[in-house]
């Protein structure tokens, strides 16, 4: 896994540790956006970095919809 992946999936575990802990009941939305992630192991699948930038940035989004 390349250096740029790894940064996006760690900017993803912050922002869903942000949103359990904030905002418990936008969790179930979780669920949802959670489809774009490979399934498995990440050692054994090809990080699509482009589906993990649009994931990051569905999170982000949700995030700032539910604060308005």
């Amino acid at each position: 896994m390349d250096s740029k992946a790894k940064d996006i999936l760690t900017d993803i575990t912050r922002l869903t540790n942000e949103i359990e802990s904030k905002y418990p009941e936008m969790q179930k939305y979780l669920d949802e956006t959670r489809a774009t992630l490979p399934q498995g192991a990440f050692e054994n699948s090809e990080m699509d970095v482009s589906a993990l930038e649009n994931y990051r940035n569905s999170l982000k989004e949700m995030m700032l919809k539910y604060k308005k």
